[in-house]
């Protein structure tokens, strides 16, 4: 990735049918400039941290959102929250949990870690692909968020 190639959408996403899903939602909405997948926590943290093997990224290249699992290899979603919202330059960078955990624990945990949206995957093909495109709309269309000062 050059300098001047920003993403706008992270994705991370373990479950290549359910990253499919996403992806076909954001392709439904026209939204599928600049997107960067993570297949688990860790790789999720190097991206946004810029380290490991995204050392080459500048910090100021954030995305405009994180779409995020909970559950996930290595470091686990409600742990890659809680690194984001924790640090000064990441922490308003908004996150949705995007999962298929309707555990009430997993939703309470996500707020309490500042979670922006929680959003309980839809079993039917149908349905989440129209949740991803809405989800794709309002992030990257109507919300507005704070200028960086990074």
């Amino acid at each position: 990735m050059n300098g001047s190639t920003q993403v706008e959408i992270l994705i991370v996403e373990d479950n290549p049918h359910d990253l499919e899903m996403t992806m076909r939602g954001l392709q439904k909405a026209r939204i599928v400039n600049s997107i960067h997948v993570a297949r688990d926590g860790e790789e999720a943290l190097d991206f946004i941290f810029c380290t490991g093997p995204h050392a080459h990224r500048r910090t100021e290249d954030q995305p405009r959102v994180i779409l995020l699992d909970i559950k996930l290899p290595k470091v686990d979603g409600l742990e890659v929250l809680a690194r984001l919202k924790a640090d000064p330059r990441t922490a308003t960078i908004p996150v949705v949990m995007l999962t298929s955990s309707q555990e009430q624990s997993d939703l309470v945990s996500s707020y309490q870690q500042g979670v922006n949206s929680y959003i309980v995957k839809p079993v039917n093909f149908e349905n989440f692909v129209q949740a991803v495109a809405d989800l794709g709309m309002y992030w990257m269309l109507l919300n507005q968020p704070p200028a960086t000062s990074i």
